[in-house]
């Protein structure tokens, strides 16, 4: 039998082809852990497949996973995400390149809503591309603010990612969650001035719509539309609340929220059976397909382990006797190459067992990590050639070449590798406010 090193390399040749080949992500992790299996260690370790699949999925925190995406899927089905997005613009059109930044808030607030990137982006960039395209927005920076604002769902808590991480390396996910907040507030005002600058010197005169009158709303017009969405924004405070203090469990949280919302979207926008039906159907297909990622990814890193290949890769790194910011220089690009062709959630479950003793050993703090770590994903979700936003951006703006889209996100990668290296200087950001909270 080959060394666990060089059987490492040929586990990421393998699987790198069975991704690439366009099967579906849990199915590609899947069948090479079988192969694996099979060939190194022998038939008799086949029951292995079943125990881990099951056992992966039997955690307890898992439940937050399906919760969140319904909370998330009854915002997104509804006009409910229309509402939050024509709030954000009618208060700050004024601005320059206010539409820009109403589209960035837009997307940080369903991403705290939803917890997942792709769903931010869709959701927001179905209403958002339009407009900005129709106000004189260049077509690459319109794709590429969704682009980037999509990324915001992932790192603004509640998310997906960080509660599999959380699970992955028994980090508290409530500490997770909160950890989150500075840093997303901080990424979603970096795009916004961003955006700013570059309408202000891309743009002298305010933008006329259609040809029309330049677009102006009364305080009036401002304030009739607030009642709609402030039940949904009180959600979100009542979730980081309860986490802030200790009063729930992430799983509790999303169970409160999830429920809510479903009642809101009834009472407000008068929710027929059929539709409670669809956002079910939807929200049912979006959570099979992450948990058999899940399932599918402690599987491949159970062979990994197995094998002893997680182990000789992680003694490797340590042996490389670099300083310490140096060895997390190289798992950033690391990640950030990952990124570019496997969705955050594969990452994480892959890579956990390998990065986390390796950065707890160079005192690291894990709770800093799982946002450096999330926040470096967020760069990939944006980068070609498998950056999963700038494919949903391609399907909602269909007539705009890749090409227009990529530069449009290209100086928004830049702004999220500027805010690691942030982190890197000023740790505080991520860890004072889960250093204060209550419980975990």
């Amino acid at each position: 039998m080959m060394d666990p090193l060089t059987l490492g390399i040929v586990v990421g040749v393998v699987s790198l082809i069975f991704l690439l080949s366009g099967m579906p992500i849990a199915f590609a992790l899947g069948f090479v852990a079988i192969i694996f299996i099979v060939i190194f260690m022998g038939p008799s370790q086949f029951d292995l497949v079943a125990n881990t699949l099951f056992d992966g999925l039997e955690n307890f925190g898992l439940l937050a996973i399906p919760l969140f995406i319904l909370l998330g899927t009854t915002i997104g089905n509804t006009k409910a995400s229309s509402d939050l997005y024509e709030v954000a613009h009618r208060w700050l059109y004024r601005l320059p390149g206010g539409l820009g930044v109403s589209n960035l808030i837009s997307c940080a607030i369903f991403a705290a809503l939803c917890g997942s990137s792709p769903a931010t982006a869709a959701a927001i960039g179905k209403m958002g591309i339009p407009e900005m395209r129709k106000r004189g927005y260049s077509a690459s920076l319109a794709c590429g603010i969704i682009a980037a604002g999509g990324t915001l769902g992932i790192l603004i808590p509640p998310s997906v990612t960080m509660i599999v991480y959380g699970i992955a390396t028994e980090t508290s996910i409530g500490k997770l969650f909160i950890a989150g907040i500075i840093p997303g507030i901080l990424l979603t005002a970096m795009f916004s001035v961003w955006v700013v600058l570059v309408y202000h010197f891309t743009h002298r005169l305010p933008q006329k719509v259609d040809n029309n009158e330049i677009e102006y709303y009364t305080m009036k017009e401002k304030l009739i539309i607030l009642p709609k969405v402030i039940p949904f924004i009180l959600i979100i405070v009542i979730i980081i609340i309860s986490l802030y203090g200790g009063w729930a469990t992430p799983s509790e949280s999303a169970a409160v929220g999830a429920i809510a919302a479903m009642l809101l979207v009834g009472i407000i926008y008068r929710v027929s059976l059929k539709e409670y039906i669809s956002i079910i159907k939807d929200s049912t297909n979006d959570t099979v397909m992450i948990m058999l990622i899940i399932a599918t990814s402690f599987l491949f890193g159970t062979v990994l382990t197995k094998l002893y290949i997680s182990q000789t890769i992680a003694n490797l790194i340590v042996s490389l006797d670099l300083p310490r910011w140096i060895l997390m220089l190289l798992i950033n690009i690391f990640l950030l190459v990952l990124g570019c062709f496997m969705p955050p959630v594969a990452i994480i479950l892959i890579t956990s067992p390998i990065l986390y003793p390796v950065v707890t050993g160079l005192g690291f703090d894990p709770l800093w990590f799982g946002v450096i770590m999330t926040i470096n994903l967020e760069a990939g979700l944006i980068t070609p050639p498998v950056g999963l936003n700038l494919f949903v951006i391609k399907g909602i703006a269909p007539d705009v070449p890749l090409g227009k889209v990529l530069r449009g996100s290209l100086p928004f990668i830049i702004i999220i590798l500027l805010e690691i290296v942030i982190l890197y200087l000023f740790p505080g950001l991520a860890l004072w406010l889960p250093n204060k909270m209550i419980g975990g």
